[in-house]
């Protein structure tokens, strides 16, 4: 159930025309009153002899019984309250008394207060109401509606437990502002998945991922297919920006501008700048300037395994930093979503975006992000669309399964860090954003974990025994649960390349191991693949590596083969 109080009006005729008229997009089907202040108050929706100016006329009477002078500018008070889309259609009578709850619960009409405002609820959809009131009391005095928002909100939440419907969470005036209804019926008639507002905030977001510069920015809106306009001061100075979709137009065939403020908080002309104010930071080595656009490029493998470095290193942040740094390490966090969202091969691209605008909300709450402190993460996401799209295939394509991984696990320390400040809309968002990526690592890392498995179980029985002995001197706790795993073989592929490269894979496991977040993977195997692919510096395409031969176990006396069935596993581990 989603209340929403708007702007305090002057025109109760207006309002009303509106409401029982046709709508701005033809939306609004049999408009009917449900329910009023008088049960005789008239109904210009089923009543043929009723107007609107009858009920304007008897709505408006407390107020034009004040004198002149008395009378408040803004007498119009409106509240809208939506169903959730997975509802199910409610009664008029059941609209009736959620209207009732609801101007009793603002300071509308307080129950049992004959002295109460005049107020009328008209339906003109299944999914919604309208109330308008006048906030003259009958004893001339003016309502109490201060909080009407929140207290809107806290009936709600008891609206969708007396009558079984989704629970919501209550926001904290950080979302951006949702579709109107005309909106939603627009893009339904026009068999579009989202609004125009909806789509221009995506475009708009990806399109500040990781940008350094106004001119930057703007390209990248032109880009993407979107009309801008921009708003310049007499000095010449650039105030602020507005986007159309082409073919978004009004009756009259003109563009349907929002400006970037309207369409989210942190999309707004000052608040972009900002990024770029803090973003900059010195090329790669060995990274290549792209003269035309003045930027380093490296290729989608290289800016991917150094986006899984500065994603790493947030969910460090998320563990220990203080809030404003957290903060800021979810903004960046977003962007590097957009980028990757943006540059994603097909097979992951559908989930990949859906994670990205799931995570939107959870970028922004009351919590001050710190200026500078995901500066990483931004040129993350800058070097992700300046390196190009990924083909999905080969390197690219694993160190692409590599990031997902990594990602996921700092969105869900987002979630968690998000629950234990109380952000309930901005937790569930992240969740959700994690269940996008948990779909989209599906589907990227069978074919690479399967050469790894396969690489694994050609290892040669010392070479087995050797890697289960690191395995079990690094993570005694975890050892028998990973050996009972079918990405132990990947994991056990993964150890033969970390020495092979020369590091002890005893110690680079229990550093993989140290890290949060274990308890969230479906597979313990697999993360730990993936951060000592990373550690090690090794390709994140096992193919890429040179195959094992057997060698003598050195480190390893006394250590047993990997158990090959669950009764040998049980006994061995008695």
């Amino acid at each position: 159930m989603i209340p929403k109080v708007h702007d305090m009006g002057d025109d109760t005729y207006g309002l009303l025309k509106y409401l029982y008229g046709p709508g701005n997009a033809e939306e609004h089907i049999d408009p009917h009153l449900v329910a009023a202040w008088d049960r005789l108050a008239p109904d210009p929706g089923r009543d043929p002899k009723a107007t609107e100016r009858d009920l304007q006329r008897l709505l408006d009477q407390p107020v034009m019984a004040l004198p002149e002078g008395a009378r408040p500018a803004e007498h119009v008070w409106h509240l809208s309250v939506r169903a959730a889309p997975e509802d199910p259609i409610l009664t008029d009578k059941q609209w009736a008394d959620i209207a009732h709850r609801m101007v009793a619960a603002t300071g509308i009409a307080p129950e049992g207060d004959d002295a109460a405002c005049r107020w009328a609820a008209v339906r003109h959809a299944d999914d919604h109401i309208h109330i308008i009131a006048t906030v003259v009391r009958h004893d001339g005095r003016q309502a109490r509606i201060r909080q009407d928002g929140a207290r809107s909100q806290a009936e709600a939440r008891k609206i969708e437990i007396d009558y079984g419907l989704r629970r919501l969470n209550t926001g904290d005036g950080t979302a951006a502002k949702r579709p109107t209804s005309a909106e939603r019926h627009k893009a339904n008639r026009q068999g579009k998945e989202r609004t125009p507002r909806e789509e221009l905030r995506e475009t708009v977001r990806r399109a500040a991922a990781g940008v350094t510069s106004e001119q930057e920015f703007f390209d990248r809106l032109a880009a993407a297919g979107l009309l801008v306009s921009q708003r310049v001061a007499p000095s010449g100075d650039l105030l602020g920006y507005k986007v159309a979709l082409t073919d978004d137009r009004n009756e009259d065939q003109e563009p349907i501008y929002y400006s970037g403020s309207t369409l989210a908080p942190d999309l707004s002309l000052p608040r972009i700048r900002e990024r770029w104010a803090t973003s900059a930071s010195e090329p790669d080595r060995d990274a290549t300037t792209d003269r035309a656009s003045g930027s380093a490029r490296v290729s989608p493998s290289t800016a991917r395994r150094q986006a899984t470095w500065a994603v790493w290193q947030a969910v460090l942040v998320v563990d220990q930093g203080d809030d404003g740094q957290i903060a800021a390490q979810l903004a960046g966090a977003g962007e590097v979503l957009d980028a990757l969202a943006k540059t994603s091969a097909a097979h992951t691209r559908r989930e990949l975006r859906d994670a990205a605008f799931a995570f939107e909300r959870a970028t922004r709450s009351h919590v001050r992000a710190g200026r500078g402190h995901a500066r990483g993460l931004r040129q993350a996401a800058r070097d992700l669309v300046h390196g190009g799209p990924a083909l999905g295939r080969g390197e690219d394509g694993a160190t692409t399964t590599m990031l997902i991984d990594m990602v996921f696990f700092l969105v869900t320390a987002a979630a968690h860090w998000h629950r234990m400040k109380e952000h309930a809309q901005q937790a569930a968002a992240a969740q959700q954003a994690a269940e996008h990526l948990r779909a989209a690592y599906q589907a990227a890392a069978p074919m690479y974990l399967g050469i790894m498995h396969q690489r694994g179980r050609r290892l040669s029985q010392p070479l087995q025994r050797k890697q289960t002995a690191y395995l079990r001197k690094a993570v005694p706790e975890l050892a028998e649960q990973v050996l009972t795993e079918q990405g132990w073989y990947a994991l056990a592929a993964t150890l033969a390349d970390v020495e092979s490269a020369g590091h002890d894979p005893a110690a680079l496991l229990a550093k993989a191991a140290e890290r949060r977040e274990l308890d969230t993977a479906d597979s313990i195997s697999d993360v730990l693949v993936w951060r000592l692919r990373r550690m090690a510096d090794l390709p994140a395409d096992a193919s890429a590596m040179p195959k094992h031969t057997a060698t003598a176990p050195t480190a390893t006396h006394g250590a047993a083969q990997r158990p090959t069935n669950r009764k040998e596993r049980s006994a061995k581990s008695r």
